[in-house]
């Protein structure tokens, strides 16, 4: 494991026990937050414009970077870009963070849940194509903490069809699907910078658009409609024509993910590594790691490590608890939820996993032997 990277940070004591999540504050970040106050900038100013552009260099290639307040902003923005309206149906995943499809409702669009992929838990394909119809507008998949999507059979499905897809990268900043980036793989790819993604910001995200065109519109709906280089330059003609919003990125917020992005690829891969060590170290023939058995072709940025417990997930929570080890369910199938309708009855990929997956810990606080001490517990009896 990269030793160099994360001695520069403290570990968790086993003895203390190991939490599901810990947030990573790169080394730097305190000093980009002091920089930044004692200047002028504070709000929206040139920590932000540098933050999109190394970020674009690194991850988008010729893709464009609007910065934002949050990853539901980035969601909200790539709707509205994508051209979704009332009445619009949207194909998403049933198994994600809400933020992923309370957007569309604020839009007026319909979202259309469909079925996991058992092994992944992203988005089945298959599914998706059952229910495209005349109203179908896009596509919405989300990498599952971290493993990508399908993207070359839901990139056919939109070509086919004449749809746009949007990919919710909450989870996956660095994954690669056949050696590209997963950002660079969709028509508008969404990144989270969550106070415990992989690059925070304290809160935070990033729209990344396909479209070059589109991008001085997104940049107006992330700012009240308003043209903001024009007014700062005097020529505003004092007149919105777009309905904006205040999703816009501050210059503190920017400064962290600066000084997350001179380390992320150490980051990136110290989480990867320690994916491998759970893949190694767990032996239980009840549990299987989700997105495992992935092919060669994909590399697994790993934000989270869930496994498919075959039976008594209740009885391993609590034996992982006598043990000092955080676990749980963190996402949950959104039809659960009154806002989306209610419970469906044709997802029967989600209805079999629904009470077997199981969050374990995997984060920068952690090391080869807080996994192995977690293995240990999921290799023993319950």
């Amino acid at each position: 494991m990269n030793k160099k990277h994360m001695n520069e940070y403290p570990l968790l004591d086993p003895k203390d026990g190991i939490p599901l999540f810990y947030p990573h504050v790169p080394k730097d970040a305190a000093a980009e937050v002091a920089d930044t106050l004692s200047g002028r900038w504070i709000g929206q100013g040139p920590k932000v414009d540098k933050f999109e552009n190394i970020f674009k260099e690194k991850f988008l290639g010729d893709y464009e970077a609007l910065a934002v307040g949050s990853g539901t902003d980035a969601l909200h923005l790539s709707y509205l870009l994508a051209g979704v309206g009332p009445g619009d149906e949207v194909i998403v995943p049933v198994f994600t963070c809400t933020a992923t499809n309370i957007p569309l409702l604020y839009i007026g669009a319909t979202p259309v849940f469909a079925d996991v992929d058992p092994e992944t838990m992203n988005i089945s394909p298959k599914d998706v194509e059952k229910r495209i119809t005349s109203r179908t507008k896009a596509i919405v998949c989300v990498d599952y903490g971290g493993v990508p999507c399908d993207y070359e059979a839901l990139n056919a499905l939109c070509d086919k069809h004449g749809l746009k897809l949007i990919s919710d990268a909450a989870h996956s900043l660095g994954t690669k699907y056949k050696g590209r980036y997963c950002a660079q793989l969709a028509d508008f790819t969404i990144f989270s910078f969550q106070a415990i993604k992989t690059l925070t910001t304290g809160d935070g995200g990033l729209v990344a658009i396909k479209d070059s065109g589109l991008l001085e519109l997104g940049k107006k709906l992330r700012w009240f409609g308003i043209d903001r280089t024009a007014k700062q330059g005097g020529v505003w003609e004092n007149d919105i024509v777009d309905i904006g919003y205040k999703y816009q990125m501050n210059d503190i917020a920017a400064g962290i993910g600066l000084a997350g992005l001179r380390e992320i690829d150490q980051t990136i891969q110290y989480r990867n590594q320690l994916f491998q060590e759970y893949k190694k170290g767990m032996s239980n023939p009840r549990v299987r790691i989700v997105g495992a058995n992935h092919s060669a072709e994909i590399f697994n940025s790993a934000w989270m490590l869930t496994v498919i417990v075959d039976k008594d997930r209740i009885g391993l929570m609590a034996k992982l608890r006598e043990n000092g080890i955080e676990s749980g369910q963190v996402h949950y199938r959104n039809d659960r939820y009154t806002i989306f309708g209610g419970l469906r009855d044709d997802l029967p990929a989600m209805d079999d996993v629904e009470e077997r997956y199981l969050v374990l810990p995997l984060h920068t606080k952690m090391n080869e032997q807080h996994v192995q001490k977690i293995c240990d517990v999921v290799n023993s009896e319950w």
